[in-house]
């Protein structure tokens, strides 16, 4: 079964060219476009997308808050961020609006086609060439803090995990895959895998982006303190 995607983009010649790309795999489907935020929303309500790809900067509502909206949704679309600009600010706020990943409009082609296939498969993006680098940012080493109108998350939400659940949350917050985290603490692959699941459960998180989130907002990354 295809992927459902919705284009979401001010820039018709993107549109355009996204949905040629698109439309020449077998595995995606573009099934409908949008040129702001307004436009976005309406049609994630009207077309039951699998995949939003959503640009930041459009007239009206910009992207973010058309991400927020959007993933306000029942049965939510997943939203991978495809924009021209990296800035803290914009990868932070798009990640607290609830969007799986965050891409820059440079990637190359392929790139943009696996990110939607990642996206799909909920797993948000945390391939360590993209996002380590993503949450090494919008974690605080770049030293741009986080946008004073998000609000901090609640640290009673980390209070009821384990020490162990809190050294794997920190680690994700890095941009660790499971293995990676089963390496550098001496575990099984299955055990982080175990540790994560419970990690999602408890801290109703949506995606490993949103763990990763949580570990920032707790003081569990370098740069948040």
């Amino acid at each position: 079964m295809s992927v459902r995607v919705l284009l979401v983009d001010d820039q018709p010649l993107m549109l355009v060219g996204l949905g040629i790309l698109i439309g020449d795999t077998a595995d995606l489907e573009v099934v409908g476009e949008a040129g702001d935020g307004v436009e976005a929303v309406r049609l994630v309500r009207e077309l039951r997308p699998d995949v939003v790809v959503m640009d930041i900067r459009m007239p009206g509502m910009d992207g973010i808050e058309a991400t927020r909206q959007a993933t306000a949704e029942p049965d939510p679309p997943k939203v991978l961020v495809l924009t021209t600009f990296d800035d803290d600010e914009y990868v932070y706020g798009a990640l607290r609006a609830g969007a799986s990943g965050f891409l820059l409009k440079s990637m190359a082609l392929d790139a943009i086609l696996d990110a939607i296939r990642v996206v799909a498969a909920g797993d948000a993006l945390l391939a360590p060439s993209v996002t380590r680098r993503l949450i090494a940012d919008f974690a605080g080493t770049s030293a741009t803090p986080a946008p004073a109108t998000e609000p901090a998350a609640d640290s009673s939400l980390v209070a009821g995990i384990t020490d162990r659940e809190r050294e794997v949350l920190a680690l994700v917050g890095q941009g660790l895959s499971n293995g990676e985290i089963a390496e550098r603490l001496v575990i099984s692959a299955a055990t982080a895998k175990t540790h994560v699941a419970r990690l999602f459960a408890k801290l109703e998180a949506r995606d490993r982006v949103h763990l990763a989130i949580i570990a920032y907002e707790n003081g569990l990354t370098p740069g948040r303190r």
